[in-house]
């Protein structure tokens, strides 16, 4: 039994750390999260004082601003819609090339993989059982001539 030996290189410095993040992902430190925090209750406080002073003041300046926001929905909902019209276009191309470049591809696959099976196969039957027999008899052989030329050992 051989004793295997380590040694440790005094520059190598070994951290006991978390390991670091992958190659262009940052991890948000704590005050781009307490910014974020900061940032989302500014938003809904100016949210909730909007919607306030819209249902106190006067019916006119609520109508108004009822029809703004009907038409950002509207817009919204026409570019979800385009969106929408987008993935179903893009579905359709992969779909396509699934049928039309991958499933041709698999099929030669497959065929080249039978035709492997099938020489694999005529080899083993033609080439491999001959040799294999061959050698048995080869081995018999010597063991006949052994015994001959050496009957008591």
């Amino acid at each position: 039994m051989s004793e295997e030996v380590t040694k440790t290189d005094p520059t190598i410095k070994v951290e006991t750390s978390q390991a670091a993040p992958a190659e262009g992902t940052q991890q948000p430190n704590k005050a781009q999260i307490i910014g974020i925090a900061v940032a989302a209750v500014l938003f809904i406080g100016l949210i909730i004082t909007g919607a306030v002073l819209l249902l106190t003041g006067d019916a006119n300046t609520a109508a108004k601003w009822r029809d703004v926001f009907i038409i950002f929905m509207a817009l919204e909902m026409l570019v979800i819609g385009v969106a929408i019209v987008i993935l179903m276009v893009q579905l359709a191309v992969l779909i396509n090339l699934l049928q039309n470049e991958i499933r041709p591809i698999l099929e030669s696959t497959n065929q080249t993989v039978n035709t492997v099976k099938g020489t694999a196969e005529f080899l083993s039957k033609n080439v491999s059982d001959p040799v294999i027999k061959l050698n048995g008899a080869l081995a018999g052989l010597k063991q006949l001539i052994n015994l001959v030329k050496h009957p008591g050992e």
